[in-house]
């Protein structure tokens, strides 16, 4: 390969290529790195709590579910720790192997998107826009019905990724 004339591809050519199509491209890869990142985070934080799903299997989860109240010391007459103790109570191996494939299958999903993303591939993009717009009606009226500020949180998170998904998108054509 030479790197000199105007046949040749070398470093004018190579730069006349880059400075070109710098514009076509947008927003730098950074972003959709870090969003790559965020979505590996949350499929390895929901395979590790599959993961759990399945060694309670072999546990009390009865006798867990009370070590939970009597370690923050909730007190059983409010709703939350009761619902604790009735789900707890009222799960078996096969819900508990549900949910871990549940689990399993999430993260999956979200290491595929993560690799996607961070390879700077067109089909993952599109995927995440998708895997993340399908979830704003739902955030949406959560916080309508009874707003929080987690629900508000997950919903800023959520569109602001959407958003620079699809202006990435956008910033490419």
């Amino acid at each position: 390969m030479r790197l000199s004339g105007e046949n040749s591809v070398g470093y004018r050519g190579l730069r006349r290529f880059f400075t070109a199509h710098s514009s076509a491209i947008g927003a730098s890869p950074t972003g959709l790195r870090v969003i790559a990142i965020f979505e590996a985070s949350k499929g390895l934080l929901v395979l590790v709590v599959g993961l759990e799903l399945l060694a309670l299997i072999h546990r009390g989860v009865q006798n867990l579910g009370e070590e939970i109240v009597e370690r923050f010391h909730l007190n059983l007459a409010h709703r939350h720790p009761r619902i604790l103790l009735y789900a707890l109570t009222h799960l078996d191996n096969s819900h508990f192997r549900l949910l871990a494939i549940a689990a399993v299958l999430y993260s999956t999903v979200r290491f595929i998107e993560a690799y996607g993303l961070w390879r700077l591939r067109n089909w993952a993009e599109w995927f995440a826009i998708l895997s993340g717009g399908v979830y704003l009606p739902l955030e949406l009226y959560e916080l309508i019905k009874h707003a929080t500020v987690v629900k508000a949180l997950v919903l800023i998170v959520n569109s602001g990724i959407v958003a620079y998904l699809v202006y990435f998108r956008w910033r490419k054509k």
